[in-house]
């Protein structure tokens, strides 16, 4: 399914996401950090990290701000906020806020690949207050219900 969305450059030097493989490979587009000097973080600290971009998604779409995998692993760095939610009225500058969870400090600079922004489609949830739920095999068994 294509989705079509308006992406507007907020600085000239920002990166427009992208597709590191191509949407037939990949389901997150690339964001890049998009600023005037390096950020360091100290081991433990978190860090917001403007991308230079706003997005116009249509309504019942949602942007999922996500850890970059390759960050994770080799360099400790993850989304705090995982997914961060870009809702399809916000026109505001996109920013991704990183944690370093290593035990060293981390270097961004700017044109870094610092997450992935992937689109989901979402249903209007309609409420109605009830005086009783349903019975279910689970009913409130909830964090360790499964063993685990």
């Amino acid at each position: 399914m294509e989705v079509r969305a308006f992406v507007k450059r907020l600085h000239p030097e920002a990166t427009l996401p992208i597709y590191a493989h191509g949407s037939q490979e990949d389901a997150g587009l690339d964001l890049t950090y998009c600023g005037t000097e390096a950020l360091v973080l100290p081991a433990g600290t978190r860090v917001m990290c403007p991308t230079g971009i706003a997005i116009q998604l249509p309504p019942g779409f949602e942007g999922q701000i996500r850890p970059k995998s390759g960050l994770a692993l080799n360099r400790g760095l993850t989304v705090l906020n995982a997914p961060g939610t870009v809702d399809p009225g916000y026109r505001g500058e996109i920013a991704v806020l990183l944690i370093n969870l290593s035990n060293e400090q981390q270097k961004i600079v700017p044109g870094d690949r610092i997450a992935q922004l992937v689109v989901s489609q979402y249903a209007e949830l309609r409420l109605e207050e009830v005086q009783k739920l349903d019975e279910s095999e689970r009913n409130s068994g909830g964090f360790g219900s499964s063993g685990i």
